[in-house]
């Protein structure tokens, strides 16, 4: 399915991502590995190489909390490559402290939500181009079930997981959105729950009490590999070709929270997106 085929992967240096972006290059695809560190990058570059013997690994570096870092993020691969079949939006990060990023927003809404919102829509037009192609976009069982568009950025009140799991469910409403605006494009658009993977964001999101048990805790956990089996089934599965506008939890098709299907809602989230990155003209339902 990925073979001869060009991928990219955000948070691609470690856990999950490392793990997807080395499975793709196993099956044969360009796999450009998006990481905010460049030694860490280039470390997970070489080390995918060697166990895959695939030498088709490039890395652009890129924080993407800086709306900034994104748009040039998009404007390098664009140099770069000509095709884009399959986008995973992994990167993500539990910021237990309310922290704003260099555009003023709160970061756990910038990482894990806008960050992927503001790169698929950038990369949207090359991946038309490209057709078939997949975005497969990281989300979490831990989505809220409401969400507080008065305070979208927690400016008003500041709890970790809600921030978190509020950034997540606007990942899910607006893949649906961006689902419903690319039907007969040829690219597909899905959501996904990993499972619980012992990774960096498990330690970060562990309360301090919780610390000192993170290590036992971790291995009753999945392993990124197993992890990153869902968003691998939704970017190379043929099963899957043409299935769009879905959630999946653990390989299998699944319901996100019941607000999570209002149209009506999605639709005011995508355009407050929009606007918090500074799209003038994102996906529209016309495209």
């Amino acid at each position: 399915m990925v073979y001869n085929k060009v991928a990219l992967v955000t948070g691609a240096n470690a856990g999950m991502g490392k793990a997807i972006a080395t499975e793709l290059a196993r099956q044969g695809a360009t796999v450009v590995l998006v990481s905010r560190n460049r030694r860490k990058g280039e470390e997970a570059q070489a080390e995918i190489a060697a166990a895959t013997g695939n030498p088709s690994l490039d890395l652009l570096v890129a924080d993407l909390s800086s709306q900034q870092a994104v748009r040039q993020l998009a404007k390098e691969f664009q140099q770069r490559y000509s095709h884009l079949h399959v986008l995973v939006n992994n990167a993500g990060a539990h910021i237990q402290q309310r922290q704003v990023s260099v555009d003023g927003i709160e970061m756990n809404l910038a990482v894990n939500h806008l960050a992927g919102f503001l790169l698929t829509n950038l990369l949207v037009d090359i991946m038309r181009a490209s057709a078939p192609a997949r975005v497969v976009n990281v989300a979490s069982n831990s989505m809220t079930r409401s969400i507080n568009l008065d305070d979208l950025q927690s400016e008003q009140t500041f709890e970790p997981w809600e921030a978190y799991g509020q950034a997540k469910l606007a990942v899910v409403l607006c893949t649906y959105a961006l689902a419903r605006r690319l039907t007969g494009t040829g690219i597909t658009v899905n959501a996904l729950h990993p499972g619980l993977v012992a990774t960096d964001i498990a330690n970060d999101a562990a309360p301090p009490i919780a610390r000192p048990f993170v290590g036992i805790i971790k291995r009753f956990l999945l392993t990124p590999e197993q992890g990153a089996q869902t968003a691998l089934d939704l970017a190379t599965s043929p099963e899957l070709e043409g299935v769009t506008g879905q959630y999946f939890v653990r390989r299998k098709q699944g319901r996100s929270v019941p607000i999570s299907y209002d149209e009506a809602l999605q639709e005011r989230v995508w355009t407050m997106s929009a606007d918090l990155v500074g799209l003038e003209h994102s996906v529209s339902h016309s495209s």
